[in-house]
């Protein structure tokens, strides 16, 4: 093998992103049967494997890598083009990163903002727990993550933003009914919390840590939603481990209270991303990082 086939990088990347070989067709324009040979192709030129054909299609390691890299020259071409193709209109730039819902749901939006009003981006924002966001930057998803891992990935730098505050909280009338003697291994077997989703290590590690349940031994809801951790708490459904940040309001009104006061959960959060990234990438990271070291607590 002398040199890469971007073509065939590019239907990698695309079939992954569709988790479809018809979409994925769809998508090139072309035939599913020709999206499989462009796979095919680049298996052969790699000799091996470059995905699982399960469900959800994933890349094998060596897929992974050359997804990275493939992003990477995505990013290049897209700081490269404007310069010499000076009398063409400037093309969307698609921006992949990974986040926690938190972030998200507090600080992210607004540290993006600018650079989406100035620049033709086109954001993909992938949203999983805290402590997996750093995976889809392993795959090659994309080129920066929020994570709770202090330790660089291979090609990658590491920087602290800072440290987001959780407390336990629920609704006056939530606590009335099932935490009226207190907050206890008892009370919680019949108290409905909510956890991001089955593996969120953040809620079932805090009630095992101070109260010794193990997760599925209490009622738990599952919401892949931040905002609706806030909905569920305020309508009286659920309590949870939310950050400070993103209920300052509804504490000063006391329509969400502190149940558990004493008691706090303080994470540290952390910006990977491509050791070398520039343009919009890099304003884009630089503007993550300001952000982040500025709203959360240092």
């Amino acid at each position: 093998m002398n040199r890469l086939d971007y073509k065939l990088l590019h239907a990698l990347s695309i079939v992954i992103k569709q988790q479809s070989f018809e979409k994925a067709a769809d998508v090139l324009c072309i035939t599913q049967p020709a999206v499989s040979q462009r796979i095919k192709q680049l298996e052969q030129l790699v000799a091996q494997p470059v995905l699982i054909r399960s469900q959800p299609i994933v890349a094998t390691d060596l897929g992974k890598k050359l997804l990275s890299h493939y992003l990477q020259v995505q990013q290049l071409e897209a700081e490269l083009l404007p310069q010499i193709l000076l009398e063409q209109p400037e093309s969307t730039l698609t921006v992949n990163l990974a986040t926690n819902a938190d972030s998200l749901a507090t600080w992210l939006i607004g540290a993006l903002t600018p650079l989406i009003n100035q620049y033709p981006i086109e954001l993909n924002l992938i949203v999983a727990d805290e402590s997996r966001t750093l995976d889809k930057l392993k795959d090659g998803e994309v080129f920066g993550a929020i994570s709770l891992i202090d330790k660089a990935v291979s090609g990658c730098e590491v920087i602290q933003l800072g440290t987001m505050e959780y407390i336990l909280v629920a609704s006056p009338e939530f606590k009335q009914r099932y935490f009226v003697n207190g907050i206890n291994q008892q009370s919680l077997k019949y108290a409905p919390g909510a956890a991001f989703d089955q593996k969120d290590d953040m809620h079932i590690k805090f009630i095992e840590q101070h109260f010794g349940l193990k997760g599925g031994s209490y009622p738990c809801h599952t919401v892949r939603s931040s905002e609706a951790f806030v909905e569920l708490v305020k309508q009286g459904a659920a309590y949870s481990l939310i950050p400070k940040l993103q209920i300052k309001k509804e504490l000063a009104s006391g329509e969400i209270i502190n149940i558990l006061p004493n008691i706090k959960l303080t994470q540290t959060l952390y910006w990977h991303k491509w050791a070398l990234v520039k343009g919009v990438y890099k304003q884009i990271s630089e503007a993550i990082i300001k952000t982040g070291k500025n709203i959360l607590n240092p």
